[in-house]
């Protein structure tokens, strides 16, 4: 791929894709809320990381055949929403019981932390078969089979896709950082928007276990 414009529609289309709000930007907004700036960028890294294992899965041909088989691409679908839905109960559980711990003088139960949030946002977009069906849709556009290996560009143009996207994550990040910080003072509000949250975690669940498997 060495034509120039070639290249700057892809970048183009990218950063339009990567600063328009989607599930990823929701979601660690919402572990953000849940558990603080640490988590969020954490999680931000984790999909981005999760993003990356469906670039190579793309490149290598494992995506085509879990989105050409509808028993996989179910299975799939299902166990992202499942593990989704179980984050957020979790989120909700643990907001109501450090709210009413505070009402009663009692100590908050610390968040999940960074690695672990790490770990939970790599599983939640490496589970999620609408981000398979993404690369494999909109990178092979961008493609130039005369230009080399087809694989390799695969790559590159995935990897530059989810730093884009990583970025926009980071960016909301911020903002809901920003959120938190400003009800601080108010123990009970940071209560209802982690509940919040984890209610967006399950919403995002939802919606994912009603994805249908693209068209051929």
């Amino acid at each position: 791929m060495t034509d120039v414009s070639h290249l700057f529609m892809f970048f183009a289309a990218a950063l339009l894709l990567a600063i328009t709000p989607g599930p990823g930007i929701f979601y660690v907004a919402a572990r953000t809320l849940a558990g603080g700036r640490g988590e969020g960028i954490a999680s931000s890294l984790g999909t981005g990381l999760g993003g990356m294992v469906h670039v190579v899965a793309g490149a290598v041909g494992v995506s085509a055949i879990v989105l050409a088989s509808a028993e996989l691409f179910t299975a799939l679908k299902l166990a992202g929403a499942a593990y989704l839905v179980w984050l957020g109960i979790r989120t909700i559980i643990s907001a109501r019981r450090d709210g009413a711990s505070v009402l009663e003088g009692g100590a908050v139960a610390p968040p999940v932390g960074p690695r672990r949030a790490f770990r939970e946002g790599v599983l939640v977009e490496a589970l999620n078969p609408k981000t398979a069906a993404f690369f494999l849709a909109f990178v092979p556009q961008f493609v130039d089979v005369a230009a080399g290996s087809v694989a390799l560009q695969f790559v590159v143009l995935g990897f530059v896709s989810v730093v884009l996207n990583t970025l926009g994550d980071l960016v909301a990040v911020v903002l809901a950082w920003r959120v938190r910080q400003g009800a601080a003072a108010r123990p009970r509000l940071i209560s209802r928007l982690r509940q919040s949250s984890g209610w967006a975690m399950i919403a995002l669940g939802v919606g994912l276990s009603l994805a249908r498997r693209p068209a051929h």
